[in-house]
């Protein structure tokens, strides 16, 4: 049964993901946007294993630019390809890479980012 229910659970994001829009930065008080960009930490699971990006509002080939700090893609492989971020409906935040392919999604289901889908370990990013 509980694998039923993740299931479900997996689909319905996903479904919810290839539905979400692109959110227009300009639409917002430009102090929240402010507020919102700048230095977010990755993390696994338990905390352990992180990595530092900048997300940017400059833009770039599949979205805006992001600065992933050295050494990340020795901590999340997957983070060797991340070239780009995009913001969706919800504040979902989407790393993709240069071929404008989303690689990681989170979503804020309480006050919190989560990945949609476990890639390299990450399950989390938070704003430092």
């Amino acid at each position: 049964m509980k694998r039923v229910a993740l299931a479900l659970a997996l689909l319905a994001t996903a479904a919810h993901a290839e539905d979400a829009k692109p959110l227009n930065l300009n639409d917002f008080d430009p102090a929240e946007v402010k507020a919102f960009l700048g230095t977010y930490v990755i993390k696994d699971e338990t905390g352990t294993r992180t990595c530092v990006v900048k997300l940017s509002r400059k833009e770039t080939i599949g979205g805006m630019v992001i600065k992933v700090a050295p050494g990340c893609a020795k901590t999340f492989p997957v983070m060797a390809d991340v070239a780009s971020w995009r913001l969706y409906e919800g504040w979902e935040i989407v790393l993709a890479d240069a071929t404008r392919k989303g690689l990681i999604r989170f979503y804020t289901p309480d006050n919190e980012y989560v990945s949609d889908q476990p890639v390299d370990g990450i399950a989390t990013i938070v704003k430092k």
